[in-house]
């Protein structure tokens, strides 16, 4: 099979029964068709010098999947170095300016991927999924910004009337979080009641402004929790907020407490699971005390600019206070390396009985965030490029992700970055199972 071409732009309902065949081993990734036949195919890379953006490009280039990986940025001397420092043949950095629409529409010409991690979303997520809609290229981002995924859902019939195939939000959580919860929904429960996902990382080594304002965007918005088959709308900072505010254990990460997140799984899963009855998103930074300094700083910028709009804020402002401490305060906690854990609880029935099964993935040892989502969106771009996700439209994970398959070649990727977790295994995914009876029995995957 010829390989092909990857320029990775890397800038920031129900499943089609994919399911009905047997899911694809590892070895045999390389046996799927590519979906055009073709020789040579391409995608694009922008944003690929930011934290996620350089993890996936890693990622596409660690194994014989593409010919060719171009990484653009607006600093194209740093994705020059950054292709230089992966070392692989046909790695090349661009220059690109995803604020200028010429700009991205000229890294995009003869393109058939785009995988988008330039953050943040609620600015750059529809704008760049439209581009790459009129320039007729497939599309992968790690978009969790709630507002943002809305306004893509919306582009759905364009991209279809396009030929376009976007998946979108294909990261941590959301996108690894999704694809589970689908697995779950698949093979381990006839029907799906309640999902709680639940996300911790810390430590990394920088922090870009666009991962601040994310955070920022998330504690001054409304944030949708579906709770007992209705959507309700808390504040992070708000008591409305507070009352889902609880304490939960993450594997190799510690006890901490998780605050709602308006992450974009709470509206797709309900669309995409029969029968769901709830579906929450909550989150917390470590160390602690760089959170709370992030939320005091949000709160008292809210309490100087009363009734201003969200657009209007002085965010900039408050990005660098909160980036200002954030060595010390890193520093003071003995934080050193990043590391994460996302867990996801799942319940539902199977025979007429109640079960539960909790997911964690969790590492250490210097994997973080950057890892947990650039990884993600890397094996998002392959299964498009080779055929496995080829339905038109603008869809989230777990319409369009067949579980196994992705997992299969998640082994494959993952062993390149020597990525340490608990458990053993090649996948640092452990789970739990919560019988009827009580009962807990580890499973494997």
């Amino acid at each position: 099979m010829a390989r092909s071409r990857v320029v990775v732009a890397i800038i920031g309902p129900a499943v089609s029964r994919l399911y009905g065949r047997a899911p694809t081993p590892a070895g045999d990734i390389e046996g799927i068709g590519s979906r055009r036949n073709r020789a040579v195919t391409k995608a694009v890379v922008l944003g690929g010098c930011g934290g996620i953006g350089r993890i996936a490009a890693q990622a596409l280039a660690s194994g014989e999947w593409f010919d060719e990986i171009d990484i653009a940025d607006v600093r194209k001397t740093d994705a020059e170095a950054l292709a230089d420092q992966i070392d692989r043949s046909g790695l090349r950095g661009v220059a690109v300016d995803a604020t200028s629409p010429d700009s991205l529409a000229a890294v995009l010409i003869g393109a058939d991927v785009a995988v988008s991690c330039i953050g943040p979303f609620y600015r750059f997520g529809a704008p760049v999924l439209e581009a790459c809609i009129r320039a007729g290229v497939n599309f992968v981002d790690v978009c969790d910004d709630l507002d943002a995924t809305q306004r893509q859902l919306a582009l759905d019939g364009t991209a279809r009337e396009a030929g376009v195939v976007a998946l979108i939000g294909m990261g941590n959580s959301p996108g690894l979080a999704n694809v589970l919860v689908r697995y779950a929904a698949d093979e381990l429960l006839e029907e799906t009641t309640s999902v709680d996902i639940m996300h911790i990382h810390g430590g990394e080594p920088d922090e870009g402004p666009a991962v601040v304002k994310h955070r920022i965007h998330a504690m001054v918005n409304d944030v949708p929790l579906f709770i007992d088959g209705e959507f309700l709308e808390v504040r992070l900072l708000d008591p409305s907020g507070g009352a889902f505010v609880e304490e939960t254990d993450f594997r190799d990460v510690g006890r901490y407490p998780v605050y709602p997140y308006p992450h974009p799984e709470t509206i797709t899963l309900p669309q995409h699971l029969p029968g769901l009855r709830r579906a929450t998103n909550r989150g917390v930074v470590y160390p602690l005390t760089y959170f709370e300094h992030t939320m005091e700083t949000v709160r008292r910028g809210l309490e100087a600019n009363p009734g201003v709009a969200v657009a209007d804020l002085p965010v900039d402002d408050w990005v660098a206070r909160i980036l200002a401490e954030r060595s010390r305060l890193l520093a003071e906690a003995d934080v050193s390396e990043p590391g994460g854990c996302l867990k996801i609880v799942v319940s539902g029935t199977r025979g007429g009985e109640e079960h539960t099964y909790v997911f964690s993935l969790s590492s250490t040892g210097g994997a973080g965030a950057g890892e947990g989502t650039g990884i993600p969106a890397a094996l998002g771009a392959i299964l498009i490029e080779r055929g496995t996700i080829d339905r038109p439209g603008v869809h989230p994970p777990e319409a369009v992700v067949d579980p196994l398959t992705m997992l299969a070649l998640a082994g494959d990727v993952i062993g390149h970055f020597g990525i340490e977790h608990s458990g053993g295994g090649t996948l640092p995914i452990h789970i739990a199972h919560h019988g009827p009876d009580g009962t807990v029995e580890e499973l494997a995957l």
